[in-house]
């Protein structure tokens, strides 16, 4: 991309040298930062296939944790608040089911968030005779981890594979901020009202039915032997073959409704729990150890792009920038020339510069050392890695 501004005709290798050289370097840095959370994340791994040692271990959950964080924030991720946490309980579904989690399973729970945008959908109602079109806030990616408390066994909402003390880590593509609560892994579908009335309603009206045709013999019977045994009537009742039949009939009658009834209700729910696990079957991108391994591979690029950037457009420009100059330059060439709003980090890329040593400030001015500079100064740099440590 940079390339294409036709401004380096005379260094297009040499540039590529450098940014080969820096994608190397940060994949270097960020090798370190993963085998620093798989150490961490060891002990806590549900999906671990090695034995322990048996000595004592130190507490990695907590430095895994820190690690996460610190991992998540290079790759551009932000922290779901409580507040929207809380929203997207309190919203309605899109998927037209209503969930439930409870929280307290759970001892930790951290959500984080990146590339949050407005959509629209349409979405079809009275049976689909009428559908409407809805804007919805959306997260292109979502991380989830959750540890589930240490006395786990005596909750009263058993989810299978998860054990006391456990520890889950997720990612997930688009999802709803509305829709949130549906990647725990407790959730539980629940009837809206319009979906207890679709089912109440017919149900009221078929039980009068079979009361009245099906049941009215059987009730006419009932009703003169409890009378008759408890003294209200003094008119014996006499119990025959016929007598009989109709109440082995009514009572047919009734165990066949109320187990239609029954069907109704678990038939329902079923249809929304596979609405439920069919979105997160496409939604679902990587599960525990994955998600931090594909996330470094994400922050390590995210960090390349940014320094790239940053240095290519203080080496083309004629004079030296300011940091807002510099920022407010490279967000107009993305809209310009690329149709793109960003918001772009510029501390951030400028730290990874000046650390390098190919960028100074002085006065608040931005300056470059050259390509060939830069070249050599990113080879010692990754020759020193190699020096043993005296």
């Amino acid at each position: 991309m940079c390339l294409r501004d036709n401004k380096l005709t005379a260094e297009v290798d040499d540039f590529r040298q450098l940014g080969h050289m820096l994608v190397q370097i940060f994949h270097f840095e960020f090798h370190r930062v993963i085998e620093a959370l798989k150490n961490a994340y060891a002990d806590i791994d549900p999906d671990s296939d090695t034995r322990q040692p048996g000595f004592e271990q130190s507490q990695a959950g907590e430095s895994f944790v820190e690690l996460l964080d610190g991992l998540l924030e290079k790759a551009n991720y932000e922290r779901v608040t409580e507040a929207d946490l809380n929203q997207a309980l309190a919203e309605s579904s899109l998927f037209k089911i209503r969930l439930h989690v409870d929280f307290d399973d759970f001892t930790e729970v951290s959500l984080f968030a990146r590339g949050e945008s407005i959509k629209c959908e349409t979405i079809s109602s009275w049976f689909g005779l009428r559908s409407k079109q809805i804007e919805f806030a959306n997260f292109e990616r979502v991380v989830v981890y959750i540890k589930i408390r240490d006395d786990f066994e005596h909750s009263q909402h058993d989810f299978a594979s998860c054990r006391a003390g456990a520890t889950l880590l997720k990612l997930f593509r688009n999802v709803p901020k509305a829709d949130l609560e549906m990647l725990f892994p407790n959730t539980q579908v629940r009837m809206r009202l319009m979906d207890k009335l679709l089912i109440g309603i017919p149900a009221l009206v078929s039980g009068g039915i079979v009361l009245t045709t099906k049941l009215g013999a059987s009730l006419l019977l009932l009703g003169s032997l409890f009378g008759y045994w408890l003294g209200v009537s003094k008119q014996p009742v006499e119990l025959n073959q016929a007598g009989i039949m109709a109440l082995l009939a009514g009572a047919a009658a009734l165990g066949g409704y109320l187990w239609k009834q029954l069907s109704n209700f678990k038939n329902r729910k079923l249809r929304f729990m596979q609405a439920l696990t069919q979105n997160l079957y496409f939604k679902n991108l990587d599960n525990n150890a994955g998600v931090f391994h594909r996330i470094a591979n994400d922050a390590e690029e995210e960090e390349s792009k940014e320094a790239i950037l940053a240095y290519y457009f203080l080496l083309v420009s004629p004079e030296a920038l300011t940091r807002t100059e510099l920022d407010q330059r490279i967000e107009d060439w993305f809209d310009s020339s690329w149709n793109c709003q960003i918001d772009f980090e510029i501390d951030d890329a400028l730290c990874k510069l000046l650390a390098l040593g190919l960028v100074q400030e002085s006065e608040s001015r931005l300056s470059v050392v050259n390509l060939q500079q830069g070249i050599g100064i990113l080879d010692q740099r990754w020759d020193n890695y190699f020096v043993p440590e005296k």
